[in-house]
Order: structure tokens, then sequence, then C-alpha cells
């Protein structure tokens, strides 16, 4: 079985964070052929089924860069978090750093999630973080952390690199950035690559080949478990070094021209 792990912001979605015709065509064939077609991202599940598209393909969805693994029928086949002692540690940390905080669990995104920012000014998400109450998380009951999302203002990407610097070998956990501006700390158990390997021993599936499709610097797990990894014209630099082929942007349908004209499966 051949399997096609694809993230979504940057990728399989467009600028204007929709999956073209061209693009969902060629879902609908690798599916239709049998292959194992995948949804590997960094969003959170309600993120993901917003999308008419991918809701009604019913295919595994990986979330919150691999924490949760959902099935075909949406079953959770697993769950990592980050627990409540390290979540107060982290986020002292970066409110050092003056840095947006949002916080994803099993409850939602809290004070959102990151695609609510789209679209907005740094004045417009300033007034979003500026006086929530982050303590209140604390009390809800039930609560699971699955990944706390630093954001910077774009005229601060130099705060995403201290940040990293000052959480590199400081505790066990996994840290990766889908854009310049960001870095998304998860479970060490959870990045897209691992997710990619647990789900083979949950399924008892065997992947022959896997072809994996990223655009940021969370997809470079995917990209070192993956037979062939395919960026996208628009991922940066040194996340286009990590992969085996380039392919057209995300404007101009860089999945679906991969998969026709670049790799042989």
């Amino acid at each position: 079985m051949k399997c096609f792990s694809i993230d979504l912001d940057g990728t399989l979605l467009n600028t204007n964070r929709e999956i073209s015709s061209e693009n969902l065509h060629v879902l609908k064939q690798l599916k239709a052929q049998g292959h194992s077609v995948i949804i590997n991202t960094g969003r959170a599940y309600d993120d993901v089924i917003q999308f008419a598209a991918l809701k009604s393909l019913q295919l595994p969805i990986f979330t919150i860069n691999g924490t949760v693994i959902y099935s075909e029928t949406k079953d959770v086949l697993f769950e990592a978090s980050i627990p409540f002692s390290r979540y107060v540690e982290l986020f002292a940390l970066l409110k050092e750093f003056g840095l947006w905080v949002m916080v994803y669990t099993n409850q939602g995104g809290f004070p959102c999630r990151n695609p609510y920012l789209q679209g907005k000014n740094d004045q417009e998400i300033e007034a979003i973080f500026a006086d929530y109450d982050y303590g209140q998380l604390l009390n809800k009951k039930d609560l699971v952390i699955y990944k706390i999302m630093a954001v910077s203002r774009h005229d601060q990407l130099d705060k995403i690199d201290a940040v990293k610097a000052a959480l590199h070998g400081k505790w066990p956990l996994t840290i990766a950035s889908s854009h310049p501006n960001n870095v998304e700390i998860t479970s060490p158990e959870a990045n897209k690559g691992a997710a990619l390997l647990r789900y083979q021993k949950l399924t008892n599936f065997h992947f022959d080949e896997i072809f994996a499709f990223g655009d940021g610097g969370n997809d470079v797990e995917q990209f070192k478990v993956a037979t062939t990894s395919i960026a996208m014209a628009n991922a940066p630099a040194p996340i286009q070094e990590y992969a085996d082929i380039i392919t057209k942007s995300n404007d101009d349908n860089g999945f679906a021209y991969a998969v026709q004209n670049l790799i042989e499966f």
C-alpha cells in the first residue's frame, strides 16, 4: 500500500485557504485507486473538517502535528498531551518573550486557534490576547493540553529564534514552526513523522512507499520518514533542502502537479 501524507496550510490549501478543484480531483483519484491518503496538519480537528470536501472524503486525519490521530471513521487512535505542570512552566517562559500564546486542548483553543488570526493585523491580534486570563484553564475539568503555540509580530521574528534557543534541551518536547513567526510545542511523542509510523502499527497497515507533501518546519519530520518528500515552491529555502522534489507553489496546484508529473507510483 502506498501512502500520501499531505499538509494543509501552504500545501493543499492555496493562499485563500481553499482546496482547488484540481487538488480535490487528485485526492479523489488517489483514494479511488486504493492508496492511503492522509491529511497531516498542525491544525486542530475542527479546523480541518470545516472543509466539506475533506469531511466527505473520509480520510484519516493527523492533527496538531501528530498529537491526535483520527481514523477514517473519526475514531481517536492516539492522543498525546502536555502535563499541566509543564504548561505552567512553558507559559511563563513564552510570556517573558512577549509572544502571543494559544493553548490547543480537547475543549478548544484558548483564547483561540491560529486560523482565527489569519487576515488580522498585529493590532487586531494584540487585542485578542491583551487581557486574556490563562489561569482559568487550570480550573477546567478534564482538560487535556495538546499544543502550545506562540506567535510573534512579523517584525519581531528574532523572538522565535530566541525562544527556540531557550527551549533547546530544557524539557523533553517536540518543537517546530509551521510559519516563520510561530513556534509550536507538543508532546515529545508527537510529530508528523512519528504519527505516520505510529499509524501503521495501530492499523496493521504497511506502507510500501510514503509520499509526504509540505511547506513548513513542522513537515521536516514527515519528510525524514518518507520514501519521497515533496516541498512546495513556496516553502522556505531551508525546508526545501529536506525535500527530494520541489513542486509548484500552493497557488499553482503544486500538490496535483507533483502527483501527475513529478513522482512515479
